[in-house]
């Protein structure tokens, strides 16, 4: 059986931050039911679209979950929301702040129509403290937690992470709290409320640049282009090749010593590099000499000889490369799904528990293609009920 058969999951999310902790609550055999205003999610409108015309980062996100149309401004679409909580496990938002507390649907107000029930709420910047309240973005939060001023080079401007790392990184943090209360839920018979923000997400990635600002030893630049971030590892950086690039780092003399036996050049014996210390205050210097090295070779032929020698290495794939290595393909975490209408692409999971199996991700239905079954199946909703909601916009 799945990790979580039989758990239900009310999917008030939207963008990256929910919906990717709903998703992997989903591969892990969770029945998921996706929540969309009557507008549905604004990532279905974006204009990445596949062959079909079907937003690519909706799929991405959302197969495998039933979908609902329901407008949470109306008092119907309040009690529907409120009606399937006390029948569910689960309920995950990630809406603007205050939104649920004004539609009435707080946590307290949820469990106290069903005590078991969690409540995972994911913010910009938690529910205390001056940000409090605060929209935010993973541009915005980038911005504001320091990750932007420590991306690019000292001479360029900051610049954004090339992937939506905050969203994705908050989200599996959002599904460690969930998983951890569903745990405690287990003893106590008790949900509770979990919450957790982008900005406390991001912040523990920055551990080697703030260990920089905080040892009086040095004075770094904030941002160290693609060097270690607390410029306390020598070599550590992306050096050219005759075809790309490719990533080395030496965390030991003893790899340093072993890469200098590759290179064969003299000057990379040189006495200011014999350990960590010198080779990081003379970094330009030994970075011109790997530099040198790479330059002359393929980077696949040097990460196959990288490898041999146990110097941490890998070259540099573009996004095309990504989708078809091999690796990327037998672990399936890009998965191509095909069914009655075709195959599409969406993810996988990264999580893999020995005798849990990941449950085979879906085709993301339509805006409200499963709203009258789910009215009818957890509800016990008859048709005219259904009809009403339909005639007065609530679903």
């Amino acid at each position: 059986m799945a990790a979580l058969d039989g758990v239900k999951v009310i999917d008030v999310g939207q963008f990256y931050f929910g919906p990717y902790c709903t998703m992997l609550l989903a591969r892990l055999g969770a029945e998921v039911i996706k929540i969309e205003s009557p507008q549905g999610d604004p990532y279905r409108r974006l204009p990445t679209v596949d062959e079909a015309g079907a937003s690519i980062q909706f799929r991405f996100l959302n197969a495998g979950k039933r979908t609902m149309r329901l407008d949470l401004k109306t008092p119907e679409g309040q009690q529907v929301l409120r009606d399937l909580a006390a029948k569910s496990d689960v309920v995950v938002q990630n809406l603007s702040p205050g939104a649920m507390d004004r539609f009435g649907l707080s946590y307290e107000s949820l469990s106290a129509d069903n005590p078991r029930l969690i409540v995972a709420s994911g913010t910009g910047f938690g529910s205390f403290g001056p940000y409090a309240g605060e929209s935010a973005m993973d541009l915005t939060i980038q911005a504001r937690t320091a990750v932007m001023s420590t991306t690019g080079f000292e001479d360029g401007p900051p610049t954004r992470t090339g992937p939506s790392f905050v969203d994705f990184l908050a989200a599996t943090h959002l599904l460690s709290g969930v998983l951890a209360a569903l745990y405690q839920r287990s003893v106590t018979g008790k949900g509770q409320h979990v919450e957790v923000s982008l900005q406390d997400a991001v912040i523990p990635a920055l551990t080697s640049n703030i260990a920089g600002v905080l040892s009086p030893s040095q004075e770094l630049p904030e941002r160290t282009g693609n060097r270690h971030g607390g410029l306390a590892v020598t070599p550590y950086n992306s050096f050219p090749t005759s075809d790309g690039w490719i990533t080395i780092l030496c965390p030991t003399d003893a790899h340093w010593q072993r890469l200098c036996g590759l290179m064969d050049d003299p000057e990379a014996y040189d006495d200011r590099f014999t350990d960590m210390a010198g080779r990081c205050r003379n970094v330009d210097d030994v970075d011109r000499i790997v530099g040198r090295w790479t330059g002359k070779n393929k980077k696949d032929e040097l990460a196959s000889i990288l490898k041999t020698a146990r110097i941490p290495s890998a070259p540099i794939v573009t996004l095309p490369e990504l989708l078809v290595d091999p690796h990327v393909k037998e672990r399936r975490i890009i998965r191509e799904v095909t069914d009655e209408e075709g195959t599409f692409t969406t993810l996988g999971s990264p999580l893999h528990l020995s005798d849990s199996p990941i449950v085979e991700p879906t085709r993301p239905g339509g805006l409200g293609q499963h709203s009258d079954d789910i009215l009818r199946d957890e509800l016990g909703m008859t048709d005219a009920e259904i009809d009403h909601l339909r005639q007065n916009n609530v679903i």
